[in-house]
């Protein structure tokens, strides 16, 4: 009885509360969900990490770092736990919406159940449980950006890619929102997933527990990739073979993002691999990770 009380509970606040079933995206509703605030948010955190990055050069060099004690094992903690709960809502919210919408899509024969994880029909407005959770993780992603800044006050070199990988994840989870774009369900319950182990794992050895003896980041970031890549698969042939899936465009975008990202992970990981043949100081899994990231999956001082 108190199993299912709990169940009950958690359901009820996760994907039936009003505030999540009448969610509607919205410039006038919510909260950044306009051009304007993301080209500024990211502008702004571009500015910031690289006028600190300059500062601390300038100031305290290169070698010195500036201690942070237990701030990156707590934020480490909150993203696992964050990450947690979104990948369970969306979860319920998937199933509630498939539960409540089943006898349309049987009386139009227009979906099915698997075909609409991948593939919005034409029309489909961002509104309900679903997309509540993806604007949920859309503004997840801002909490991911404090990395960056540990990284900068750890004293490690701040990289292009690594400011273009974290505004463009921003830039991506806005457009899912403001196209409807297909194939976020999936895309969300990979990530946050994969989130939850990867930010969990970073909290376990920065307490000082033991890591693992392989490169635990870096195989979480291919598992991601490949199923990434087989979804957007599944995403082309849907579009082209069932009469067209909601914000195409935005998928297009999207896909040549990650092909990009895609490209950069095999080219720097087959460099570490040889790398890794040769003799030499040995080297970990954090050195292995660095910059490795279409999702934000680094390494756990980057």
């Amino acid at each position: 009885m108190g199993l299912a009380l709990i169940q009950k509970t958690i359901t009820y606040w996760l994907s039936e509360h009003p505030s999540i079933v009448n969610f509607r995206w919205s410039p006038t509703q919510s909260w950044g969900s306009t051009w304007s605030f993301v080209i500024t948010a990211i502008s702004v955190y571009i500015a910031a990490a690289t006028t600190l990055h300059l500062l601390l050069i300038l100031i305290i060099g290169r070698r010195r770092s500036v201690p942070l004690g237990p701030i990156p094992a707590v934020h480490s903690l909150a993203m696992a736990l964050i990450s947690a709960v979104i990948f369970v809502g969306i979860l319920l919210s998937a199933a509630a919406e498939i539960r409540d919408t089943r006898w349309l899509w049987r009386l139009t024969k227009t979906t099915t159940p698997f075909q609409w994880l991948l593939c919005f029909p034409l029309g489909t407005r961002p509104s309900g449980r679903v997309f509540f959770w993806s604007y949920i993780f859309y503004h997840s992603r801002f909490l991911h950006l404090f990395r960056t800044f540990f990284t900068i006050l750890r004293r490690r070199n701040l990289s292009f890619f690594r400011l273009f990988n974290h505004s463009i994840l921003i830039l991506m989870s806005f457009l899912w929102l403001e196209f409807s774009q297909s194939f976020q369900v999936i895309a969300i319950l990979l990530t946050t997933f994969l989130y939850s182990v990867v930010y969990g794992y970073r909290f376990w050895t920065a307490i000082g527990l033991p890591s693992a003896c392989f490169p635990f980041v870096v195989n979480c970031q291919v598992v991601l990739l490949g199923c990434n890549l087989v979804c957007h698969f599944g995403v082309f042939l849907f579009h082209f073979l069932k009469g067209g899936c909601n914000g195409i465009g935005a998928w297009g975008f999207n896909s040549v993002l990650n092909g990009a990202i895609l490209l950069f992970f095999l080219k720097y990981y087959v460099k570490e691999y040889f790398k890794k043949r040769t003799p030499g100081p040995a080297r970990d899994d954090n050195a292995s990770s660095t910059h490795l990231s279409s999702v934000n999956l680094k390494d756990k001082d980057d």
